[in-house]
């Protein structure tokens, strides 16, 4: 790591510093903490500046160190306008640091145009008269944005270690997921021994009935009707089987004792791993104080954030996705919220409003509360300018509860703002937060009380690389549906069906819901045995609500993240895949997406019904080989060819399709081209020379999409070379129909 690297990790810790005593000291905090902080963090920043070659550097933190010594000697009484100044300092600061290395040489200079100015202004303003009042002195240096945050974050990413002490070590972001992936499989793989310790407890209790056979056996015989040979063998046998319960017994011992410290021993790897993506909240949030108090200024407002948690861990992604929802809650808390500071006093509050963030674990969940002291949500108001955008009539307006009437706060372009600022007015916000918070799989909820102020409460899963689901079998294959999405499962009688204009539907809490085979969404044909109740899983999104009819309930898992290769590209109404403990691969649906397939279904008339008959099921289904070395892969096309009705089976090489291929009988080989043992190419030539498969069809599926890869692949006898990036749509299932036919025989 070089020199530069170091300084921008020690500023950002150090600018933080500044940041924090600053705000402290503007809100009447005991002057000495604060200030003696403070003054270390700029000589600190000063001495690093220098080793670094960074003059202006070096001029901006001695320039406030002499502000801090002279505060804490009292010849300085630092007010809002020194505060002011002493920020723009910590800006600067933080953009001498942030300047990329090919041009941090305008910085080397102590006399830069920038740094000179805010040295000299500063030395002005402390010795300007009246020191403890009036307006902050104007400025050269560009006025401080509200928009967003007035510190932005380093470049650099902050050191990775363990349990936020000791030695620490810079660990790149795609590590810490391969290593989670990792942990991930290992717990998947620590179960597996339960099955062999299963078996050989069964094979124990076998040996213990053999050996009581024998021994019945010998006291049903008279001595007489063995010979000495054969009550030589009898006891041989005995003895054996002795010998072998013992050996059994010690092995299952050990087996057992092996198992439990590999499952003890995954468990604390993937705890431990999971740990590694956790940050602490405050590490997300810690440019917020700052931009409530500036926002607050901007607006003729006293503002002061409380932040409460803020060691509470997070996941890196979920606190990535969170900092544009946060920052936009905390905008509209001082902007709509908090009321001036001379409302403030005729009401008999504080004129400094106060906006408390907070997080903790709860029920396996983050919460994030954000809630401000200010007015609250004028609910006259709101119900007014509900009918007038006429989303809505008066006596239907009239009849909405307070959280029903909260909920259009949340439509995209609603605002109660009557004009348009920098800040807000526009109905831009609150409908973008809900989106960010469900991409994480979260909610957000508002409540409000009139003179005390407006609650905003997130609830998020703790981490991305797990997911809370449903297991739900579907074609005979098991998805895995988020919980977050879900509102209800169901056993469903088909006598509650009704119909209308072809398309069935059921009451569900007072109103209609379409039902949806979830079958034919994911690309089968709709089926269901006639006359019994229906497994149903009603989700929900953005207003759209289905019950998706499934096989069976599996019950409900967590579930360790396994992304896609990007290489597919998007796989139509999949999100990622995932093992369950006993190692079956798994799909994790992207209910988002096949919301949107289910719509594109009914808009165009193409739902199916229940209950009924599959006729692709009827008689004999047509075989299909999928030869595929990669597991995700190759259980993507077997989903997809058996979602279509053709009978799947699948090879992991091309040595096992060829050995497959001599030992039974199928309608289409579907084959990649790079394997280990025997490639495609390969496989394809064998066939075409053996007189038993010559005219079998070939379909080769491969990332290679050359010219001279596919007249290769043609060349040796393939029937169709497709591309794997065609996945996302029906061209391989077209293939393979314009191949073979439909899958009934």
């Amino acid at each position: 790591m070089s020199m530069l690297d170091l300084f921008r990790l020690e500023a950002e810790e150090q600018v933080q510093t500044l940041t924090n005593g600053l705000l402290q000291l503007e809100h009447g905090a005991a002057a000495t903490g604060p200030l003696e902080a403070c003054m270390r963090a700029a000589h600190s920043l000063k001495g690093a500046a220098r080793i670094v070659g960074l003059g202006a550097g070096v001029a901006v933190a001695h320039a406030m160190e002499d502000c801090f010594v002279g505060a804490q000697r009292g010849a300085i009484a630092l007010q809002r306008r020194h505060i002011d100044w002493l920020l723009r300092g910590v800006d600067l600061l933080t953009r001498i640091a942030t300047t990329p290395a090919s041009e941090i040489s305008r910085w080397s200079e102590e006399g830069s145009a920038e740094a000179g100015a805010f040295a000299a202004e500063l030395q002005a303003l402390l010795k300007a008269p009246g020191a403890g009042g009036g307006e902050p002195v104007a400025s050269t240096l560009p006025a401080v944005s509200v928009q967003a945050s007035p510190a932005p974050a380093l470049v650099m990413d902050k050191a990775v270690g363990a349990d936020g002490g000791g030695r620490v070590l810079r660990v790149t972001a795609e590590n810490l997921d391969r290593l989670m992936g990792l942990a991930g499989e290992s717990l998947v793989e620590s179960r597996w021994l339960k099955p062999f310790a299963t078996s050989l407890l069964r094979l124990k209790r076998l040996h213990q009935d053999v050996g009581k056979a024998l021994d019945a056996l010998r006291e049903a015989l008279p001595a007489a009707a063995l010979n000495e040979r054969g009550r030589g063998a009898l006891a041989q046998a005995q003895l054996r089987t002795l010998e072998c319960s013992k050996l059994l017994n010690e092995h299952l011992a050990e087996l057992e004792s092996f198992d439990s410290r590999s499952a003890n021993l995954a468990d604390r790897l993937y705890a431990k791993a999971l740990d590694c993506r956790m940050r602490p909240l405050g590490d997300g949030v810690q440019a917020f104080p700052r931009m409530v108090r500036d926002l607050g200024h901007s607006l003729g407002k006293q503002a002061r954030l409380e932040i409460i948690g803020g060691a509470t861990p997070v996941d890196r992604d979920i606190l990535e996705q969170l900092e544009a929802p946060l920052g936009h809650l905390l905008r509209n808390a001082v902007d709509h919220g908090l009321e001036s500071p001379e409302q403030r006093r005729a009401v008999g509050k504080s004129p400094e409003g106060l906006i408390r963030l907070e997080a903790r674990h709860s029920a396996g969940t983050l919460q994030i509360v954000i809630a401000d002291d200010g007015a609250g949500v004028d609910l006259p108001k709101l119900r007014t300018a509900v009918v007038q955008r006429k989303l809505t009539t008066a006596e239907v307006a009239a009849q909405l509860s307070e959280s029903e009437l909260l909920e259009f706060l949340f439509l995209p372009g609603f605002s109660m703002k009557g004009s348009v600022t920098e800040i807000s007015g526009r109905g831009v916000g609150l409908d973008v937060v809900r989106d960010t918070i469900r991409r994480v799989r979260g909610t957000v909820r508002i409540a409000t009380q009139a003179g005390q102020g407006t609650r905003f409460h997130l609830q998020l899963p703790l981490t991305l690389s797990v997911v809370r689901t449903l297991l739900a079998e579907v074609g005979g294959e098991p998805y895995a549906f988020p919980l977050a999405y879900i509102v209800r499962t169901l056993k469903l009688d088909p006598q509650r069906l009704e119909t209308l204009e072809g398309k069935q539907f059921f009451d569900f809490e007072g109103r209609p819901v379409s039902l949806v085979p979830a079958l034919q969404v994911l690309g089968g044909s709709a089926t269901a045995p006639p006359g019994q109740l229906l497994p149903v899983v009603v989700v929900e999104q953005k207003g759209s609500i289905y019950g998706l009819v499934v096989d069976r309930f599996l019950g409900e898992r967590e579930l360790v993240v396994q992304p896609l290769d990007a290489r597919l590209g998007k796989i139509r109404d999949i999100a990622a895949g995932a093992l369950t403990e006993d190692g079956t691969p798994v799909l994790i649906v992207d209910v988002e997406d096949l919301i949107h397939s289910v719509d594109h279904l009914v808009a165009s008339g193409g739902l199916g019904r229940l209950p009924g008959e599959s006729p692709a099921l009827n008689g004999r289904r047509k075989r299909v080989l999928v030869v595929e070395d990669s597991l995700t892969v190759r259980e993507l096309q077997r989903k997809l060819l058996d979602s279509r009705g053709y009978e799947v089976q699948a090879a992991v090489d091309g040595m096992d399709g060829w050995n497959a291929l001599r030992g039974g009988r199928f309608d289409l080989v579907v084959t990649d081209v790079d394997m280990p043992r025997l490639d495609g190419i390969e496989l394809v030539t064998l066939i075409r020379k053996d007189p038993d498969l010559h005219s079998l069809p070939v379909m080769i599926v491969s990332y290679k999409d050359r010219e001279e890869d596919r007249r290769r692949g043609l060349e040796a006898g393939a029937d169709y070379y497709l591309t794997k990036s065609s996945f996302h749509d029906e061209t391989m299932l077209q293939a393979v129909t314009d191949l073979i036919g439909e899958a009934a025989a």
